[in-house]
């Protein structure tokens, strides 16, 4: 498959931005997916805790991007369990 796809890039370089960007997307959302999979409070691994969540502080950002919040100044304001 490789070798069919640079033999096309060699007869065809106007297609060689084509797989790069093809590559790219594929490998962004392949390493997104994975982020998800691993660092994802909304994913269990464990079955022994069945409510990871509860282990997260305050100041753990867990979002991918955050625009206006400062995670280690966040105080706690949640009860307990």
């Amino acid at each position: 498959m490789l070798r069919h796809i640079l033999g096309l890039a060699k007869k065809h370089p106007s297609l060689i931005p084509l797989f790069v960007f093809l590559g790219t997307g594929a490998t962004g959302a392949t390493l997104y997916l994975l982020r998800l999979a691993l660092f994802s409070p909304d994913v269990c691994w464990d079955r022994n805790n069945p409510e990871p969540w509860n282990k997260l502080g305050p100041n753990d950002q867990y979002k991918f991007y955050s625009v206006n919040v400062d995670y280690d100044k966040l105080k706690k304001e949640r009860p307990d369990f």
